[in-house]
C-alpha cells in the first residue's frame, strides 16, 4: 500500500516538530540561560515554521485544489507574518 500525500506531509510535519524542539532544548534559541539565540538557529525555526504553516494551508486545509486566489491570500498571509517576526528578530 503506497503512503498518501497527507500521510507523507504529516510525517514531514511531525520531523520539523521534532527539529523545533530539539534546538530549543539545546540552548541555542534565545530565552535560554548563557544563551544570546545568535546565529542560524532562529533562522532555521523560521524557515520551519513557513514550511509547517504552507504544508498544513496546502495539504490539510486542503487549499491545493482551491482557486489560485484563496491559495495566494493564506500564502500571502503567512509569508507576511514570517517576514514581519524575521524582521523585528533582526532588527
Amino acid at each position: 500500500m503506497r503512503p498518501r500525500r497527507l500521510d507523507l506531509v504529516g510525517l514531514a510535519l511531525l520531523a520539523a516538530t521534532a527539529l523545533t524542539w530539539a534546538l530549543g532544548e539545546s540552548g541555542l534559541l534565545p530565552g535560554h540561560l548563557g544563551s544570546g539565540g545568535q546565529g542560524w538557529a532562529p533562522w532555521l525555526v523560521l524557515a520551519l515554521a513557513l514550511a509547517k504553516g504552507r504544508g498544513v494551508a496546502l495539504d490539510f486545509m486542503e487549499l491545493r485544489e482551491a482557486p489560485p486566489l484563496w491559495r495566494r491570500l493564506v500564502l500571502g498571509w503567512l509569508v507576511v507574518v514570517i517576514g514581519l517576526v524575521a524582521l523585528l528578530r533582526w532588527v
